[in-house]
């Protein structure tokens, strides 16, 4: 079937260059973009807090403490760990500083354990398990030296869960996920003191740079592997 005079594509120099007729969008068209680009926006601005400071316990008598968790929620972190079916609470987090790295009593570990300490938790049931100081991939390093310590003492855990801060929840799950791997089901406990001030983080130049950072941690985590 010829194509009809006006869907001919015209040629000049030589056929080196072609003009065919093309579809665009119509202004109608570019306002149901601009509408649904809108809806997108607003979507994520109402929901990435939630879905970023998720709390999905698992059953489990093992709880590991983010030693960098912030002190004014230690004493929920410890509430956590009294009222809830543990036995255990492990303490991560390695050095903040090349300086002194090698010290135990200069990580992050144990200035966890410490604080629940003086929040009431029984020091028998505290186990600190600092890691090398590292500039990037600290959590996943963190978690990969308390799922050796587990090898190392010959115990086998099919369950964990993890208390840490706010929007750097899901981002823990996935990374302490890929340390145990699939055989260890892996629970998040995500604690703030903010309360509904979330709910409003764009209002504020802070808030707006730790959502998106968050945003680009987990997505980097997600996609791009740190095994």
């Amino acid at each position: 079937m010829s194509l009809s005079p006006r869907s001919k594509p015209r040629r000049r120099f030589g056929a080196l260059l072609t003009r065919r007729e093309r579809w665009g969008l119509s202004g109608p068209g570019w306002v149901l973009i601009l509408v649904l680009a809108l809806s997108a926006a607003w979507g994520f601005v109402l929901n990435i807090c939630p879905f970023l400071a998720v709390t999905q316990r698992v059953q489990s008598d093992v709880l590991v403490v983010e030693g960098w968790l912030p002190e004014n929620l230690v004493h929920t972190a410890a509430e956590e760990f009294t009222s809830g079916n543990y036995t255990h609470l492990f303490t991560s987090g390695g050095g903040w500083s090349r300086i002194g790295d090698g010290d135990v009593t200069r990580t992050w570990a144990s200035v966890g354990a410490n604080r629940l300490r003086a929040a009431g938790v029984s020091p028998a049931a505290i186990h600190p398990v600092p890691c090398r100081f590292t500039e990037r991939d600290r959590t996943y390093i963190s978690a990969v030296a308390i799922r050796d310590w587990f090898r190392d003492h010959h115990i086998d855990v099919r369950s964990i869960n993890v208390v840490t801060e706010g929007l750097h929840a899901r981002r823990t799950r996935l990374l302490f996920q890929k340390a145990f791997g699939k055989d260890v089901s892996v629970g998040v406990i995500a604690l703030s003191g903010e309360g509904d001030h979330w709910k409003r983080w764009y209002h504020y130049s802070d808030d707006v740079r730790e959502v998106i950072g968050e945003t680009v941690g987990y997505l980097y985590a997600k996609l791009f592997s740190v095994v």
